[in-house]
């Protein structure tokens, strides 16, 4: 008799749940701002909008009612994780102080580390082109003019 065993949907969905919620809440953590919230309807809409790009991983945003991220990645290690650290690595681009990015891009970092965000969804997909696509939804939504993310 031969058995085989095969991880499960359900563990395979706790993982990547872990992958993508710990770094984020991590960050949050590090400038006092409440841990988010795993989502199911966030998953379910992240997941749709992640099929909707499977065809050419394109990090073009879905213009839904939540705050997004999006990133892409190249390769079997690309993990959730590479995903967060790509966005909380703009931390070094935020200035506090004028409450403004400088040098390049920081609203992926803003939006992880938002105060008022408090439910997150995220999913993960491999395209037709051998890329990855990632995608994690936040609400409320971030990055509001004029406002400090924390």
């Amino acid at each position: 008799m031969v058995l085989f065993i095969i991880p499960s949907l359900a563990h395979l969905s706790l993982a990547l749940r872990r992958d993508f919620l710990i770094p984020q809440n991590k960050a949050r953590a590090e400038v006092g701002v409440q841990p988010l919230i795993w989502n199911k309807t966030l998953v379910d809409y992240a997941r749709g909008y992640a099929y909707q790009r499977i065809r050419d991983c394109s990090l073009q945003h879905s213009e839904g009612p939540f705050g997004e991220n999006l990133a892409v990645g190249y390769g079997d290690q690309f993990t959730a994780t590479d995903a967060i650290d790509m966005w909380v690595g703009e931390k070094l681009y935020y200035d506090y102080e004028s409450n403004s990015c400088f040098g390049d891009e920081c609203l992926h970092y803003t939006q992880v580390v938002w105060r008022d965000s408090i439910n997150v969804g995220c999913a993960k997909v491999i395209c037709y082109n051998d890329w990855w696509f990632a995608i994690c939804n936040y609400d409320p939504p971030g990055n509001y003019d004029g406002q400090r993310p924390y």
